[in-house]
């Protein structure tokens, strides 16, 4: 008895951590910090994202509407022990920038002249805009290698091409591109792998059925075996205006509707099942106050997925 006892013994103690083990939760690939969650008129709080594989400081910047505040907010709020000027010019090591909207760019132009040397990603069509509009002498001064004279150097512009992964230098991530449509302009959606992990960045975009595209469907076909497999970590997404907003006025923008309308859609290709659970970031809901209350309640009404609905907060990072 004595010896059945201490086999007994021996064999949980043996395979106790093997148990706690495969209980543990597993670590996360992705640390996203926001540094800017909102559309619309404040200026404090626009699209920017810092992104880095877990344990790492070497972001990338999904937009880049707002930079200095809210790397402010992040230092204030302990997600950075490093003062906010290290963060810009040492941990972001590029800018993905998804389109040439100025809510989406204005803070990489107000920074350029505390920044460092690093790379500007973008489709060609926003390449174009920011190199004859933005870093222009007449609207600031040319901080690239192209465009006007004399060219300070500092940004140098990478032309990404729709549906190739391009590495990121000095990161370990790599991105691939999908064109999306913003109203009358080209917006992207930005898929970052990090070893076989993945987390998807969507810029402005609006329906495929009233933007009269397939762009938002063509998407959905390239990520769902990621999501099949549980290999997708999140989808940043975002819906602008509440469902009383009307169609002929979404100018290129998301709804609760809309939205649940375009994930059903990917639903159908990946199963009910699968998507269920699935990290949906909210990004870019548009003041007042009043309208982002009902699109939160709006989106919890219409989530008959199960989806993971998840509000960004300035300066607090999310993992995932």
């Amino acid at each position: 008895m004595n010896f059945k006892r201490k086999l007994l013994s021996f064999t949980y103690i043996f395979l106790l951590p093997a148990i706690v083990l495969a209980q543990s939760p597993k670590t996360p690939a992705f640390k996203l910090v926001p540094l800017g969650v909102l559309g619309g008129i404040d200026e404090s709080n626009l699209s920017a994202y810092m992104l880095a594989p877990t344990g790492s400081n070497n972001y990338i910047c999904l937009d880049a509407g707002t930079l200095h505040y809210g790397i402010e907010k992040a230092v204030a709020n302990k997600t950075f022990n490093v003062p906010a000027g290290t963060v810009l010019r040492q941990y972001i090591k590029g800018y993905f920038i998804s389109h040439s909207h100025l809510d989406h760019i204005a803070g990489l132009i107000i920074n350029s002249p505390e920044d460092s040397t690093k790379t500007i990603y973008a489709l060609n069509d926003c390449i174009e805009t920011i190199k004859t509009h933005y870093f222009t002498w007449k609207s600031w001064a040319n901080f690239a290698d192209q465009g006007e004279t004399p060219a300070l150097k500092k940004y140098h512009y990478k032309v990404l091409e729709p549906g190739t992964e391009t590495a990121v230098e000095n990161t370990g991530l790599k991105v691939q591109a999908f064109p999306l449509s913003h109203s009358n302009l080209t917006s992207t959606a930005f898929l970052v792998n990090s070893n076989d992990n993945y987390l998807l960045y969507l810029g402005d975009t609006g329906p495929d059925e009233i933007e009269k595209s397939s762009n938002l469907q063509n998407l959905w076909q390239a990520i769902a075996p990621l999501i099949k497999s549980k290999k997708l970590k999140a989808v940043l997404i975002e819906v602008s205006f509440p469902n009383e907003q009307p169609d002929k006025t979404l100018f290129g923008h998301l709804t609760p509707k809309w939205l649940m309308t375009e994930i059903n859609k990917l639903a159908t290709i990946t199963g009910t099942d699968a998507i269920k659970g699935l990290n949906i970031v909210v990004t870019h809901l548009k003041p007042p106050v009043t309208s982002i209350s009902k699109i939160k309640t709006q989106l919890k009404a219409a989530n008959k997925l199960q989806l993971n609905l998840i509000y960004p907060q300035q300066g607090r990072a999310l993992n995932f």
